[in-house]
């Protein structure tokens, strides 16, 4: 019996070798998606041509680690530095609003509220002015009695307040519109500037930190909005287009979908109006 040449041997051995999957192979999977949007009461439209991010967190928590990192402002210290009155200041801070000209504020301020905030009581007194509310007292004290006669200016400026009080309390309706005398020193406007900017630099954030701790690995779609990607070892992951909408007609969401991957196996899943997230307006 003749014996196999130590070439033949060789040539065999590597032929077996290459025929045993690594553990690479064996222990990694892949993903093929395929992405569909559905307009309003219309077909299915592709998404076509998109980044999809598979990561190993979820995207609305890697947000709000980033909202945690990036401390949110302080109302309280927006607040104090407000130029507003000290009594305002601290119906503010009582309060959970910051809209001064909202329209149920009539609802939300007391009688007293009125008599101790000096910007309600102008407010209310300018709102009534012109004497078209019938019965409303007026103050007799006069600014100048304040030092130089300071008995008889406390003492009218009491009467004045506890007749005001009675006659706000018997007519509410004298309250309604003081909405509209408070846009001067309303700071809702400054408020949401600071609010809408600490919220982009959150959104623009979460992108760049998604992209940097938490990226397993990325792939476009195509014509048909499908696509594919493989090589991933077996665990917990999220398909996620980040901050970016994607849509069609008048239909408008993101993606932030758990998925599980399965050594040696393909894991399949449609995106749709279904398991995405519907956007209510552009992000920046």
């Amino acid at each position: 019996m003749r014996k196999a040449s130590p070439f033949c041997l060789a040539v065999l051995l590597s032929c077996f070798c290459s025929a045993i999957p690594s553990p690479a192979q064996t222990t990694n999977g892949s993903i093929d998606l395929t992405a569909r949007v559905s307009p309003t009461s219309a077909r299915p439209e592709p998404v076509r041509q998109v980044t999809f991010y598979v990561l190993t967190k979820s995207y609305t928590d890697i947000l709000k680690d980033v909202e945690t990192e990036e401390a949110a402002p302080s109302r309280d210290k927006f607040i104090d530095d407000l130029k507003l009155s000290p009594e305002l200041k601290d119906w503010l801070r009582a309060h959970d609003a910051i809209d001064l000209t909202s329209p149920n504020l009539d609802q939300m301020v007391s009688p007293d509220d009125i008599l101790h905030v000096p910007e309600f009581l102008q407010a209310y007194q300018r709102n009534n002015s012109g004497g078209v509310t019938a019965g409303l007292p007026r103050p007799k004290y006069m600014e100048a009695d304040k030092t130089a006669n300071p008995e008889r200016y406390q003492k009218q400026k009491d009467e004045y307040f506890a007749a005001l009080k009675k006659f706000i309390q018997g007519h509410s309706e004298s309250v309604s519109g003081i909405e509209l005398q408070l846009e001067g020193v309303n700071p809702q406007h400054k408020w949401a500037q600071i609010t809408t900017e600490h919220q982009k630099k959150v959104m623009q954030l979460g992108p760049e930190v998604a992209q940097t701790k938490y990226l397993a690995g990325q792939t476009d779609t195509d014509l048909d909005g499908h696509a594919s990607l493989s090589n991933l070892p077996a665990g917990a992951y999220w398909i996620s287009t980040l901050n970016l909408e994607v849509g069609a007609g008048d239909t408008r969401v993101r993606w932030d979908v758990p998925v599980s991957i399965q050594g040696g196996r393909t894991t399949r899943i449609e995106l749709t109006n279904l398991n995405a997230t519907r956007a209510r307006k552009a992000t920046p």
